[in-house]
């Protein structure tokens, strides 16, 4: 995120919107993981946080084989929205588990960002925009969507409803990043050169010679350029560029990546040991909030096992760490359980707790457990090997693995109702990010994703 003002065009705005305090209190209410027949033992968690992916992602059966992910589950209040940042996350996760089934359903979702890239309802220049409908729904004014995935007329569902019809610069490098992926383990030209399309319009788009450097936000959905600079997109690039000059063999992409990594570097406190989250005018670094992710993603991008950047795993250990459970201010966490983690960012620690985190949302709770941070965190200690970390990962991911077991009961994706225990809630209880927008106890296509890939070792930034 490059500051305030970004994330209204940033692949996490608006999550959880139309929900009301009621909606939260219920999907808060997690209970204890179905026993199924006598003597039968619970599939692990991996197996069920794959059963929740392919849930979400085949919820609309009569609307055609090209499809996308459902990001959240229905009662979220998003209805059929699929954000483009979650899918490239889902290809990631079925590639890691790396099952005959992961390769047909990473390959189906590579497919069908193609097809979004190609039959765009307005633009033909590499684009994809931050979201998509997959299937039918009436929306909140009572105005009928009833469409999946791809229009009668062959387009992609553009996510209109919602506004997310913007393109950020972070969406389309982790499209690219899963792309390349796709190319790179199954040898099809289309997948890279889908992923080369994306670069292109990433370096068209986003390179500038302001005096930080780096590449900017992306497009607001009027196409209008977004004067905001990342961290965390620019992170995001530093794997992209240089998957694709290993893959294409040109060494500009070896410039461009350049490029993206001194505009990282450029974001480092060395007094305290962290990034920061950008620049909103290309010239001020933005010192507040610092949110995680700058602290993960740079290591599983640099690979920073030591040295000085190492320390910014250390600091969002520290500085983050936060332990939820049901007595503490507007928890929603059910009696009885308590959850580890980390929080989205600084100011998630500030929050004000007797004021709703946006207008008809419930107020935050300070000590909510982000799943998805805290599960790249445990990926990222788990990449670094340093002493303790190994049995830090260990607890964070059991944190996780707790959450998909009891959080988030009862909860449905394309209005049938999911296996409990099957996907992880993006948070333990509602928490303001700091940055406009808040995360909530609602089953998650991105924070399944990243607890199946850090369980599984796969770093899918390393380029």
């Amino acid at each position: 995120m490059a500051g305030r003002q970004g994330p209204a065009l940033s692949r996490r705005s608006l999550i959880g919107a139309g929900l009301g305090a009621a909606g939260i209190a219920a999907a808060g209410s997690g209970q204890a993981l179905a026993a199924g027949p006598a003597g039968a033992r619970p599939a692990a968690a991996p197996a069920r946080a794959r059963a929740f992916l392919a849930a979400a992602m085949d919820a609309y059966p009569g609307h055609g084989r090209i499809r996308l992910t459902q990001s959240y589950t229905d009662q979220a209040g998003l209805f059929s929205t699929a954000f483009t940042y979650d899918n490239a996350l889902a290809i990631l996760a079925h590639l890691a588990a790396r099952t005959a089934d992961g390769l047909t359903r990473a390959e189906v979702l590579g497919d069908a960002l193609l097809h979004a890239q190609s039959h765009d309802p307005v633009y033909d220049d590499g684009r994809l925009r931050q979201a998509y409908n997959v299937g039918p729904y009436t929306f909140y004014d009572g105005s009928r969507q009833p469409d999946g995935f791809v229009r009668p007329d062959g387009t992609a569902n553009v996510g209109t409803q919602f506004g997310f019809t913007g393109t950020a610069v972070g969406d389309m490098a982790w499209a690219g990043i899963a792309l390349s992926a796709l190319a790179r383990r199954t040898g099809a030209g289309r997948f890279l050169m889908g992923a080369v399309r994306i670069g292109e319009w990433i370096e068209r788009t986003g390179r500038t010679d302001e005096p930080l450097g780096g590449y900017k936000f992306g497009v607001d959905g009027a196409d209008q350029k977004l004067p905001f600079t990342s961290t965390e997109h620019n992170t995001d690039l530093v794997c992209l560029f240089g998957r694709l000059a290993r893959l294409t063999g040109d060494r500009v992409w070896l410039e461009r990546r350049g490029r993206a990594e001194a505009f990282v570097r450029r974001m480092w406190e060395p007094s305290g040991g962290f990034f920061y989250t950008g620049t909103n005018d290309g010239v001020t670094v933005n010192k507040s909030p610092i949110p995680e992710d700058t602290q993960t993603w740079t290591h599983l991008a640099f690979g920073s096992r030591t040295g000085r950047h190492a320390r910014s795993l250390d600091w969002a250990v520290t500085e983050l760490a936060v332990l939820d459970h049901s007595g503490r201010t507007n928890s929603t966490v059910p009696a009885g359980q308590s959850y580890e983690g980390v929080t989205f960012s600084s100011a998630s620690l500030l929050a004000n707790e007797d004021v709703p985190i946006a207008e008809g949302q419930p107020k935050p709770d300070r000590y909510g457990v982000w799943f998805e941070g805290t599960a790249h965190l445990a990926l990222a200690l788990r990449d670094r090997g340093a002493r303790g970390d190994a049995a830090r990962a260990r607890r964070l991911l059991a944190s996780v693995e707790r959450a998909q077991d009891l959080l988030g009961g009862g909860q449905t994706v394309g209005g049938k109702a999911l296996p409990e225990g099957c996907g992880v809630v993006s948070a333990s209880s509602p928490l303001d990010t700091g940055f406009g927008f808040g995360y909530y106890p609602y089953r998650h296509t991105g924070a399944t994703a990243w607890y199946l890939m850090a369980a599984a070792r796969f770093n899918p930034l390393r380029a």
